[in-house]
């Protein structure tokens, strides 16, 4: 159990989607000793509060909790595996011909996409953020490496430097929000880069990450992964996200389709 809820909160298990299928799969185990009674509900409302700010394993686990049983995570499993295929589809609508894309952080919906477009002999280059503090980006460059994709991996502070060659920003997305797209910090960055230099920026998401949560708190991460000693008299702080405001959304790619922010307004509703 401990081994499972470390994996979770240093992100060795990272990604909205992969965090829920995990824990779904962890809760299976659990249910099969301890059945699906009090300890349940408390062992899943546990896990949730480990990463406070992904909405889609709070969705998830307020579908099962309404009918805990085997065959609802089997349900769930099922909708989240199919995720990444279907907004692949969904994506190239918005994805050119010729495209050079520029990506933050990982996302394994936005790879899928990008691999998909590649496949269906679209011209793709992208490049790709490091990600500051944890270099996420970097199991990004490696999976799209690995399908032959032309990648190239920057620095965070060089998305200014490289913006006139893209044609296209693809982000995923932690949780979709009445305030804008809630995702690793920096996205906010590149989307107001991203508007001054008049080149569309998306994210791809999914329903499971429609956050309509009163309460809504951005994940503090240690500060021993920004520097490795304190300084004296230094204050670090280490958000794991920011809120990208709708003005700098040109949409959101959900399972079904391509929303306006004004219609996703709508269905946050």
């Amino acid at each position: 159990m401990e081994n499972f809820y470390r994996k979770i909160k240093s992100v060795k298990i990272q990604g909205a989607i992969n965090i829920a299928k995990e824990s779904l799969k962890y809760l299976k185990k659990y249910a099969r000793v301890y059945g699906f009674g009090k300890n349940f509900y408390t062992e899943a409302r546990k896990i949730e509060k480990i990463r406070p700010t992904a909405v889609v394993l709070h969705n998830a686990l307020e579908e099962l909790l309404k009918n805990p049983s085997f065959e609802k995570i089997e349900e769930l499993l099922q909708k989240l595996e199919e995720i990444n295929e279907r907004v692949s589809i969904v994506s190239q609508k918005i994805i050119p011909k010729k495209a050079s894309i520029l990506t933050h952080c990982h996302s394994s919906e936005v790879v899928s996409s990008i691999i998909k477009a590649k496949k269906l002999g679209k011209r793709i280059k992208v490049y790709a953020t490091k990600t500051e503090p944890l270099h996420q980006g970097l199991i990004t460059v490696k999976e799209l490496a690995n399908a032959k994709i032309d990648v190239t991996l920057i620095n965070d502070n060089a998305v200014g430097y490289f913006i006139k060659n893209v044609n296209l920003i693809l982000v995923g997305t932690d949780a979709i929000r009445g305030e804008g797209i809630v995702n690793k910090t920096g996205t906010s960055m590149i989307a107001v880069v991203a508007k001054e230099n008049s080149i569309p920026f998306y994210s791809i998401g999914s329903y499971f990450k429609l956050d309509k949560r009163k309460d809504f708190v951005i994940e503090q991460r240690p500060w021993k992964e920004v520097i490795e000693r304190k300084i004296r008299g230094v204050k670090v702080k280490n958000p794991a996200f920011d809120i990208t405001p709708w003005k700098y959304v040109s949409g959101v790619v959900l399972e079904d389709g391509t929303y306006k922010p004004s219609e996703i307004m709508r269905l946050l509703k």
